[in-house]
C-alpha cells in the first residue's frame, strides 16, 4: 500500500472488485498513480474507499469491475454519494500477458481506462424495480431448470421400474405421470422391497416437482405485476407480452439514460447489423454479442407478429426477391422491432424514475 498528501487535485478512481475485499487505485490529470489500497466488501469498507479517494483530490469518476456481482455493493454506495460511476471490461488478455496480473494492476487498469475514455458504459441502477424483477427472474428461471431436471429423473426411474408398476404409468402423459406418482402410497414398513422403495421415491420426485410448479406460479404471478407496473407502454406493444417485457427491462436496466440512443440499444440486445466490406464488397454481418436473451425476445415477439401481418410478410417476400434469406429479412425487422421497443421502454423508465 502506498500513498501521498492530500491535495485539491482532480483524480480519476479504479477498483478491482473481488468477494471480500475490493481493491482501489488512484490517478490524477495526467495519469500519475496516487496510491492503491484494499478495502473490505462492507458498508464500512465502501464508506472507507470513498474517503480515501477524497483525500487525493477532487473525485471525478469510478471505474469498477463487476458491477452486476461483486461490485454491485460499492456501485450503489457511490450511486448514493453522486459519484459518476463507469463499467469496465476486464483488461485484454494481450494486455494481462504484458502487465502481469494483480489487484493492484487491475484497479489501476480501470483508472486509466475512465482517464482515456475508453470506458464510457454506465452500469444498471440495481436499486428500483427493475432490480426486482431481475432477482426475481432469475429465481423463476432456477426453478424451471430444476423441475425440468425432476421431470426427467421421474421419467427415467419409470423406465427402470418394476414391471407392475412401469406397465401402470409408462403411457401417462406428464401431468398425469405427476399426479399419478404424488398419489403412491409406499409401505415405509416394506422399503426394502424393490416395488416399495420405488414408490416411494417416485412419489418423492412428484411432489418435489408439485412444490417447483407451485413456486413457479407464486413467482409468475408477482412477475406479472411488476413488468404491468413498470412497462405500461412496453406491454402495450403487439405481441410483446410480461415474459418479453420483464427481459428487456432486465437488459436495459433500471436507468434510461445508459442507453444514450436506439441504436446503442440495437447493440446491447445483438441486433445491430456490423459493417464487413471490404474492397468493392459491401456487406453487413450478424452480431453475435450483445446480451442473448434480449434478442430472443425481441425474436420470439416478431415470430408471432410476422403471422397475422400482412405487410411483414410482404416486407419479407420482397426482400427475398432481392437476395436476402429468409432469416436475414427477419434481422432487419428485429433492428425495426428494437427501435419500437427502445421508445417505450425509454417512456415507461422515465415515468418510473419521474414517478
Amino acid at each position: 500500500m502506498h500513498g501521498i498528501a492530500p491535495t485539491s487535485r482532480d483524480v480519476i478512481g479504479g477498483v478491482d472488485t473481488h468477494q471480500d475485499l475490493h481493491t482501489a487505485a488512484v490517478v490524477d490529470a495526467v495519469g500519475e498513480v496516487l496510491g492503491t489500497q484494499a478495502f473490505a466488501t462492507t458498508r464500512a469498507g465502501y464508506r472507507a474507499m470513498l474517503a480515501w479517494f477524497a483525500s487525493h483530490g477532487r473525485l471525478l469518476r469510478v471505474g469498477i469491475e463487476a458491477t452486476g456481482t461483486y461490485g454491485a455493493g460499492l456501485a450503489r454506495h457511490l450511486d448514493a454519494a453522486d459519484v459518476v460511476v463507469l463499467e469496465i471490461e476486464r483488461p485484454a488478455r494481450r494486455l494481462r500477458r504484458q502487465r502481469g496480473k494483480s489487484d493492484e494492476i487491475d484497479a489501476e487498469a480501470a483508472a486509466r481506462a475512465v482517464l482515456a475514455g475508453t470506458a464510457q458504459a454506465l452500469p444498471k441502477g440495481r436499486h428500483g424495480i427493475v432490480e426486482s424483477i431481475r432477482t426475481l427472474r432469475t429465481v423463476r428461471r432456477g426453478a424451471i431448470k430444476a423441475r425440468s431436471a425432476a421431470i426427467n429423473s421421474l421419467k427415467t426411474m419409470v423406465v427402470s421400474a418394476p414391471a407392475e408398476q412401469r406397465e401402470r404409468l409408462d403411457s401417462l402423459s406428464t401431468r398425469a405421470l405427476v399426479a399419478t406418482c404424488a398419489a403412491l402410497r409406499p409401505d415405509h414398513e416394506r422399503l426394502a422391497d424393490a416395488l416399495q422403495g420405488t414408490k416411494a421415491a417416485l412419489r418423492s420426485l412428484a411432489g418435489r416437482i408439485t412444490a417447483f410448479e407451485g413456486e413457479i406460479a407464486e413467482l409468475d404471478a408477482a412477475l406479472t405485476e411488476l413488468v404491468r407496473r413498470a412497462a405500461p407502454q412496453t406491454i402495450g406493444l403487439m405481441a410483446v407480452g410480461v415474459e418479453h417485457a420483464g427481459q428487456l427491462l432486465v437488459t436495459a436496466g433500471d436507468n434510461p439514460e445508459r442507453r444514450r440512443s436506439e441504436a446503442a440499444f440495437a447493440h446491447l440486445c445483438g441486433v445491430a447489423p456490423i459493417p464487413a466490406s471490404s474492397g468493392r464488397t459491401t456487406r453487413q454481418r450478424l452480431h453475435r454479442g450483445g446480451d442473448r436473451a434480449a434478442n430472443r425476445a425481441l425474436h420470439m415477439a416478431l415470430v408471432v407478429r410476422l403471422r397475422p401481418d400482412p405487410r411483414r410478410r410482404a416486407y419479407v417476400a420482397r426482400r427475398t426477391k432481392e437476395g436476402l434469406s429468409k432469416m436475414e429479412s427477419i434481422r432487419c425487422l428485429k433492428r425495426y422491432l428494437a427501435r419500437e421497443v427502445y421508445r417505450a421502454l425509454r417512456a415507461d423508465l422515465e415515468n418510473l424514475n419521474g414517478a
